[in-house]
């Protein structure tokens, strides 16, 4: 049976997770859109700068937040002087420290979902007098509909494992920004917790398992409904 401080680092996770995935999922469209649909001066910066949490070490990301939006970065002071929002040390900051390393998945599905729709659709659409506000929300958008969700699934694994970002911007305490590595660490460390660090271990892996058939599912289920509604 799992303990209260172990379920505490489960529901903590998935709330950190589905946080995550919440606030990435605008700016990562807007952004997918953007490298899917138009070439323009500083393309290949910005697809680097999308990327780069995947390549870069997650103390390094962990850090760089830490600098910008703690309470004498740049944007933290403005955030705390402002608003009275302080990141660093919250599960809102471990939310935030998670979206940012689970941002590149989520763009390069729903980038390639984008790609993958004919551009002949929007232009008979243009045509025809939509605008393309409307153009995006009524076709682009439905039609990109499978890579979203596995986008946003991919990411929500990605969120739920995060680890050393999370520790360097938001720590590790419980209860608070203690979520399912953080926990998994803690008992590693501890001695005599073998066996609570090996339920963790299989319940990670459960989860993220879930996560991964959860995507191909509904992606497969929704390419399924296109086609549907197409015939």
């Amino acid at each position: 049976m799992l303990t209260s401080a172990e379920w505490d680092a489960i529901l903590l996770s998935l709330k950190i997770g589905i946080s995550a995935v919440g606030w990435i999922l605008p700016p990562g469209i807007a952004i997918s859109w953007l490298l899917a649909r138009h070439e323009f001066r500083g393309k290949a910066l910005l697809d680097g700068i999308v990327h780069l949490p995947l390549v870069l070490p997650p103390v390094v990301v962990g850090y760089l937040l830490l600098i910008s939006l703690g309470r004498q970065g740049v944007a933290g002071q403005w955030l705390y002087q402002w608003f009275g929002v302080s990141l660093p040390f919250t599960w809102q900051g471990a939310a935030m420290a998670s979206g940012v390393m689970a941002f590149p998945l989520l763009v390069r599905a729903v980038r390639l979902s984008l790609e993958a729709v004919d551009p002949k659709l929007e232009a008979a659409a243009s045509t025809l007098g939509a605008s393309r506000w409307r153009i995006f929300f009524t076709i682009t958008l439905p039609l990109s509909i499978p890579g979203l969700l596995t986008g946003s699934l991919l990411a929500f694994a990605r969120a739920l494992s995060e680890f050393g970002a999370t520790i360097t911007f938001a720590s590790n305490i419980p209860g608070e920004t203690r979520n399912l590595p953080l926990a998994l660490y803690s008992l590693i460390q501890t001695p005599g917790k073998e066996a609570a660090a090996a339920r963790l271990c299989v319940l990670a892996i459960v989860i993220a398992m879930l996560s991964l058939l959860a995507s191909e599912w509904l992606a497969r289920h929704a390419k399924h409904r296109l086609r549907e509604r197409d015939s």
